[in-house]
């Protein structure tokens, strides 16, 4: 295996950073406004609210890499126009991200104890110092596990960008298999890199939940 990589390396570094960059632009295109989105949806629940639970049903409902397609196909043949698929597939991750995340931030804020901010302003505490050093505080606390697992399985769908013919990691994978025709040793470097990146992810997220995620309400 590590023959293969050493031989390869120029070919799995390129689709390495082609995955990271995929990766980065959904990551910080949904956080940041998955974000707003969800905040947007709890103060106008009549309006974005509403326009959310129809988003995330529908996209709950349709596999991401459905999705892909008819993004770089039928979309495009409508559209009249033929976008780079790096593009497509960034835009498809950060729509799905968005919602992603919004869900979570939204549902966050619902269950956001009331009697902390009353408790705040009695003891005098201005509106915005009370969003600083009580609400965000919390609620990022209580939805960082969530939102390092929805990103962790971001990462993971990047692999359908393959798919629509973007040079990625595993369509990089499948390319040298085809020559060197080494499946063993190519698919378990590849799950091996994945299990570095996600793994200490996934870990990180359950001690976070088991330590923060509980009943604001106790006491």
């Amino acid at each position: 295996m590590w023959k293969i990589l050493f031989e390869y390396r120029e070919g799995f570094t390129s689709g390495l950073m082609v995955t990271l960059a995929l990766t980065g632009i959904a990551w910080g295109v949904g956080l940041v406004f998955g974000t707003v989105f969800g905040w947007l949806a709890h103060r106008y629940a009549r309006s974005a609210g509403l326009a959310l639970r129809v988003l995330a049903f529908l996209t709950a409902s349709i596999p991401v890499i459905v999705l892909l397609f008819w993004a770089h196909f039928p979309l495009q043949v409508l559209l009249g126009v033929v976008i780079n698929p790096f593009l497509t597939a960034a835009a498809v991750l950060s729509i799905v991200n968005i919602l992603a995340v919004a869900g979570i931030v939204n549902a966050a804020v619902k269950q956001f104890p009331q009697e902390l901010i009353t408790a705040a302003r009695v003891c005098g505490l201005s509106e915005w110092v009370t969003l600083r050093r009580v609400t965000m505080p919390i609620l990022l606390r209580q939805i960082t596990p969530s939102l390092l697992n929805s990103q962790v399985v971001i990462l993971q769908c990047t692999l359908f960008a393959s798919m629509i013919s973007v040079e990625e990691i595993l369509r990089v994978s499948q390319r040298i298999n085809a020559t060197a025709y080494k499946p063993v040793e190519i698919y378990t470097a590849l799950a091996l890199l994945f299990l570095v990146v996600c793994l200490p992810l996934n870990i990180i997220a359950a001690l976070l939940k088991r330590r923060f995620d509980r009943n604001l309400s106790e006491r």
